[in-house]
């Protein structure tokens, strides 16, 4: 008797879902600790530095923001009820919230006493975000790929400066551009984070990062560049107990800019999560942004209570996912649990902040970059022959670039627009989704333009109520001869966008019968003919044979591709057909066609079908191409030069 094969439970779990050995998840961990610890204590530094506290102060700060971090990333990555997106997403301070926080924290006289005002405003807030989170989900309609990938690279890039400013020794006073030795540590950090995952596989490739890291610093240790003075200092523990500088006070305006934080950071937190979906293959609902938001809202509240800050999900986080491709969510669920320890064990957190900046800068070149690779997948997906997607991502990417490269421009607007212009990733993000809602859902008439020139375009919505002599006359070029594919993808209207245009035409071709695809194929033009190389034939056949300069042969080549094409026409009864677009060079062709040679009459016929339809697929890129302005005189300044 066969014993019959179960699939265990193990395999049909989401790599997200899987729990791994305590060993690794320790190992795993204690990277994404490392990877996140600079960005972690920034905040509470700036912050503690602008309103006037005490070192003793800023210390407590610096182990509450850790203590919190860690209470905040094992609720977004465990999760209860419908709180937790349940993503490798570790949680961090939101740079968004530095600002406006010292602009409370100084109003209120600075010190403790405006510290209080800013943890009042922050445990409003963070409540406001855990109730309008189910709200905001639904407009995840106006979060198609170019808005994600559009956001996704905007976190990629502009966070990139901040890794460029530790690889020159942190920002500041100590950053030295020309310092050798800060370039020898960073770009050394990352040659070996790449030479790892070169070299090794498995674990060891995983692990890269941290083993750049801590070789990186043991380096750095050796010549005397870094230094763990602060150890000895400091204490063994150091509990963080709620209201440490007193109860919170409540001011109107204070509340209201952080909840405007709140709102731009939940932009930032959906990015990230539809980032992390990308990266652990696995689709992102209306339900999971809910259940994101809310552990931002609880974990904001929870910081304020704690001595703490606004939360977010942190995206140097999701380049590490990227890149050491360690889907699970428990890995982030035990670095929650280190920085816990390390928020209550001070002396552990000194030994990380030994980490040299330069080193540190190394990994997050790599890391931040891998995040706008992100978004490049995402951006993939993209029709950019609809050239609104175009502008919507070339307008917020620029925007975003502009204000991360010149900073100083935030000086320059009032003041209650500086948080939105004080961040590339908040002023991009935000004209990605304006700029989608402007073109793609309102008015009538701003359907993609699909065939015509600039300035005298066909547009989708203007497709859809086409008669049918109006859609064959425009689009019966995509196919030769025969106008019967055409009239059947009218059939078809209406079109939601430029892909079901596409696939009416791929549709319509297959659904013909033998005899209506056997009239189809024999009026293509032979390959090589003389006509089409005259000019004699129609444009579309002259655009597609030139592609690989069938149309200008030399006599020895040109006779050669005849003797082809007259022998497979005698063997068939019908013209060689081929997408000349997607041959590699002249030589292939006359390969291919060779090859074709020993095939069936059946098989060529399909074959004959399947290149058809990648000519017409090429003839509707050009449709679409030469409907659009800024590929147009793109165009036409090339060839200009």
């Amino acid at each position: 008797m066969k014993a019959v094969l179960r699939p265990s439970r193990r395999a049909n779990r989401h790599p997200v879902d899987e729990l791994l050995s305590p060993g690794r998840l320790a190992v795993y961990g204690t990277q994404h600790v490392l990877a996140f610890y600079a960005g972690a204590v920034i905040v509470p530094i700036l912050l503690a530095n602008s309103i006037g506290l005490s070192t003793e102060q800023l210390v407590h700060l610096i182990n509450a923001d850790l203590f919190t971090c860690g209470i905040a990333s094992i609720i977004q990555s465990v999760g209860f009820w419908k709180v937790g997106v349940r993503l490798p997403l570790l949680q961090g301070v939101t740079f968004t919230a530095v600002s406006p926080m010292i602009a409370i924290g100084l109003a209120a006289g600075g010190g403790t006493d405006g510290l209080l005002v800013i943890y009042g405003a922050v445990i409003v807030a963070g409540l406001a975000t855990f109730l309008i989170a189910p709200f905001f989900s639904r407009l995840i309609r106006f979060f198609p790929p170019v808005v994600t990938g559009s956001v996704i690279t905007i976190i990629g890039l502009a966070l990139l400066p901040v890794a460029a400013a530790d690889a020159t020794g942190g920002a500041g006073p100590t950053s030295d551009p020309t310092s050798g030795k800060n370039l020898a540590y960073a770009l050394g950090t990352l040659a070996l984070i790449v030479l790892i995952q070169r070299v090794f596989k498995g674990f060891m490739a995983t692990i890269a990062v941290l083993a750049g890291l801590v070789i990186g610093t043991l380096v750095a240790w050796a010549f005397g560049d870094a230094h763990f003075d602060a150890v000895g200092g400091s204490d063994w523990v150091g509990v963080t107990t709620p209201f440490h500088f007193g109860w919170p006070q409540f001011s109107a305006a204070a509340i209201i800019s952080m909840i405007v934080v709140m709102l731009i950071t939940a932009v930032e937190t959906t990015g990230d999560v539809f980032a992390t979906g990308e990266i652990v293959e696995k689709r992102i609902s209306r339900d999971d942004i809910a259940r994101a938001l809310r552990a931002d809202g609880l974990a904001t509240t929870i910081g304020g209570v704690f001595n703490s800050f606004p939360y977010t999900c942190f995206a140097e986080n999701v380049g590490l996912v990227r890149l050491t491709r360690v889907k699970s969510r428990w890995v982030v669920a035990a670095a929650g649990v280190i920085m816990i320890l390390l928020g209550l064990v001070p002396k552990a957190g000194a030994i990380v902040a030994g980490i040299p900046h330069p080193v540190l800068g190394g990994a997050a070149l790599a890391m931040f970059a891998t995040v706008a690779v992100v978004g490049f997948q995402t951006l993939a997906k993209v029709d950019f022959h609809d050239h609104r997607n175009v502008v919507i991502v070339a307008t917020s990417v620029g925007l975003a670039m502009y204000v991360t490269a010149q900073p100083q421009v935030a000086q320059a607007v009032p003041s209650w627009a500086e948080i939105i212009f004080g961040s590339g990733i908040t002023l991009g993000s935000l004209t990605a989704i304006g700029l989608n809602i402007l073109f793609h859902h309102v008015g009538k008439d701003f359907g993609p333009a699909v065939a015509g020139q600039p300035g005298d375009t066909v547009r989708l919505d203007q497709v859809n109520r086409m008669t049918r002599e109006e859609f064959v006359e425009t689009f019966a070029g995509l196919f030769q001869g025969p106008r019967w594919t055409v009239e059947r993808a009218w059939e078809m209207r209406p079109f939601s966008d430029t892909h079901a245009l596409r696939r009416s035409f791929q549709e319509a071709l297959f659904s013909g019968s033998h005899e209506e695809q056997r009239q189809l194929i024999e009026a293509y033009p032979q390959l090589g003919s003389q006509l089409v190389a005259d000019g004699l034939g129609d444009e579309a056949s002259l655009r597609d044979q030139s592609a690989r300069g069938l149309t200008f042969l030399a006599e020895p080549d040109r006779d050669e591709l005849a003797a082809v094409t007259e022998a497979y026409r005698e063997r068939f009864g019908f013209p060689l057909v081929i997408s000349v677009r997607d041959a590699e060079s002249f030589d292939r062709i006359v390969e291919q066609g060779r090859e074709r040679l020993g095939n069936c009459e059946n098989q060529e016929h399909a074959a004959a079908l399947l290149e058809i339809a990648k000519i017409a697929g090429y003839r509707y890129d050009d449709f679409l191409q030469d409907a659009n302005p800024i590929h147009s005189a793109r165009t036409r300044w090339s060839s200009s030069r």
